[in-house]
């Protein structure tokens, strides 16, 4: 077991005790994820890197801004958090992302890719305005390159010279072409400390000697000359940086030298540095997007301890594949989530109609707007949390026009152990406020089936279909194709909901039934455009209204309720709105979490029981 190590101890421990170290990591990396499930490839493969920067950099007070997150694990494991790994991502336990709530070693929360650059550069602006002296580090994988906002980040930060270091963790998507043997041991020669040495030294002595600035301008320019022809540096130069690399990122040794030199660097860095996903674990290094992000595991064989059950996201692509068999104008698109969206069947099936933008929501969005405009029919397959990457775009360029673009929002609600950057619960409130978008909430597979064709052939507009993570619950009807539905009629009580929550309000009702309360349950299939009609109506009879939803208070489907029951001068004797309220939710089961925010059917019955008056 590895004990806890703190950010000064590792300044003083040796090259060959760094590199027993880091199998120490490994091993305790596969032990907790295999029992709370993570982000496994990613982290074993940043090891060395993270241990280097820690040996170099003191992250209690210089800056580590992590680009999404998912590399994280060993940096908390060497910030005295060892012990606390075994409650990693459970209720009440560490986060599997950076938290600055947790530690002054965290720099700044991620779980959103691409926006390490931007955050590193205003950290660097507020340290230089302060008259500080720390050093700021952004750490991005190669995906986040596929994001725009990096780019954005990069381009500010190369021009504004102010001292930042940012890595580059190239593992898997090739980020420069090879140009050969030469231009490897080029690489490898500007890399060796005495070079590095000599370097400082040179710009050093031409800035004091006379004429020394015009000669360093004019050996610069011919060595950048050289340099463009055979080494593959020149995007991240030409932006202002200097770049150093490409290098193995899991020497540990040759890393820490490199990092120590960087350090020293009065101007923004760019280290580029290879690394594998999944080292020193087998199963994840031969396939590391299936050991991405786990469930728990058996160590010894890398299967799955917890069986695969049919989800909505399968449903999803399995009812996308079948309409595009017979209309050749659908089109899938994801942002770097193909098997997270249930995609991977199309994609095989269809692939010149499928495509992959990478991490890239708004550009997703704009490129489905433009397909839509020539006469196709996208549908963008995309997590709830990162479709609020491309809010602009719904509005600028589908909304506007009214374009036929159909969005599977995926992962609508409360998703789990990734916590508060990944729960779907603001999808509800932006998407109503698109003009011309229609909203359709199933809450068993048959709905989705049957939402996702209507989606596709009865409407006009843009279009989301909003699902949940994981599967359906013991409700299995097909109420697809009414905006409202009445499941149970009564007088007492009216009950409403969407979606997947269905389920905890017939727990519900069926005990309020048992007991004499005689409630009526509505469920809403489309909640945008709102048909408020039945649920007035109902209120009218019954004078009593509860709103079960998963989603924030604000915007949400309650809070439109509760104002078209005023504005048709409909008064209730008592009215409960739950749902997650105005903050951010944290991680645990979903079930916990129906519990904390008063969601689950016994803390909804003790609500309805408020409203009848009983409490």
């Amino acid at each position: 077991m590895i004990q806890p190590n703190t950010i000064t101890n590792l300044h003083q421990i040796s090259d060959s005790e760094a590199e027993s170290l880091c199998i120490r990591l490994r091993s305790r990396l596969l032990d907790v994820t295999s029992r709370n499930g993570g982000h496994l490839a990613s982290n074993l493969g940043a090891v060395e890197l993270t241990v280097a920067l820690h040996r170099v950099f003191d992250t209690g007070e210089d800056r580590l801004v992590f680009d999404v997150g998912h590399q994280c694990y060993t940096h908390k494991l060497l910030t005295g958090r060892n012990a606390q790994m075994d409650t990693m991502r459970t209720l009440g336990g560490i986060s599997g992302y950076p938290k600055p709530q947790e530690s002054p070693c965290d720099a700044f929360i991620a779980g959103h890719a691409s926006n390490s650059v931007s955050v590193a550069l205003g950290m660097a602006r507020a340290r230089t305005l302060a008259g500080a002296h720390y050093h700021v580090i952004a750490l991005l994988g190669d995906g986040a390159l596929t994001g725009g906002l990096s780019y954005e980040g990069l381009s500010d930060a190369g021009e504004s010279g102010e001292p930042l270091l940012v890595i580059l963790n190239d593992n898997g998507m090739s980020i420069t072409k090879s140009v050969g043997g030469v231009a490897q041991h080029l690489a490898h020669q500007r890399l060796k400390p005495q070079y590095l040495r000599f370097k400082k030294g040179y710009r050093k002595a031409m800035s004091v000697i006379p004429g020394g600035e015009h000669i360093y301008h004019v050996t610069h320019q011919i060595k950048r000359a050289i340099k463009e022809t055979l080494l593959p540096c020149s995007m991240f130069e030409d932006m202002g940086f200097t770049y150093l690399g490409p290098v193995d990122g899991h020497d540990v040794k040759g890393l820490t030298h490199l990092l120590t030199f960087a350090r020293e660097i009065e101007t923004p860095v760019l280290l580029h540095i290879r690394t594998t996903k999944g080292k020193g674990y087998p199963p994840a290094e031969r396939d590391p997007d299936a050991f991405h992000g786990v469930s728990r595991f058996c160590i010894q064989t890398g299967e799955a301890l917890i069986p695969h059950q049919k989800s909505f996201s399968d449903v999803f692509g399995e009812a996308l594949c079948g309409a595009a068999e017979t209309d050749r104008r659908i089109c899938a698109v994801t942002a770097a989530m193909q098997d997270g969206t249930g995609l991977t069947e199309f994609s095989r099936r269809f692939p010149k109609r499928f495509f992959d933008v990478g991490i890239a929501e708004g550009h997703g969005t704009a490129m489905s707007a433009g397909m839509a405009k020539q006469g196709m029919l996208p549908v963008f397959a995309v997590y709830s949390t990162f479709l609020q990457r491309g809010y602009d775009m719904l509005i600028h360029d589908v909304g506007i026009l009214g374009l036929h673009v159909v969005f599977g929002v995926d992962r609508a609600g409360l998703v789990g152990a990734d916590g508060e950057t990944h729960h779907g619960l603001f999808d509800v409130a932006y998407l109503s406020t698109v003009p011309g978008m229609t909203v359709f909430a199933p809450a068993s597979f048959a709905e989705l089936r049957t939402m996702l064709h209507y989606a596709l052939f009865n409407c006009s507009g843009p279009v989301a279909v909003r699902y949940p993570r994981g599967g359906e619950g013991e409700y299995h009807g097909d109420n697809g194709a009414e905006n409202t539905s009445i499941i149970r009629s009564g007088k007492g009580i009216t009950l409403v909901t969407h979606g997947i929550l269905i389920n905890e309000v017939l727990k519900v009702t069926e005990q309020l039934a048992a007991a004499g309360m005689d409630p009526e349950v509505i469920k809403l299939n489309k909640i945008c455009p709102l048909d408020a009609g039945p649920v007035c109506k109902s209120v009218k009879k019954t004078g009593k209204l509860l709103v079960a939803e998963e989603c924030c208070e604000m915007g949400g489907i309650g809070q439109q309720l509760a104002a078209q029951l005023s504005l048709h001068g409909i008064a209730p004797s008592a009215v409960y709105l739950a749902n997650t309220g105005r903050g951010y939710v944290t991680h645990g089961t979903v079930a916990e979490l129906r519990r904390l925010c008063g969601l689950d059917a016994d803390s909804l019955l003790k609500r309805a029981w408020e409203v009848l008056g009983h409490g």
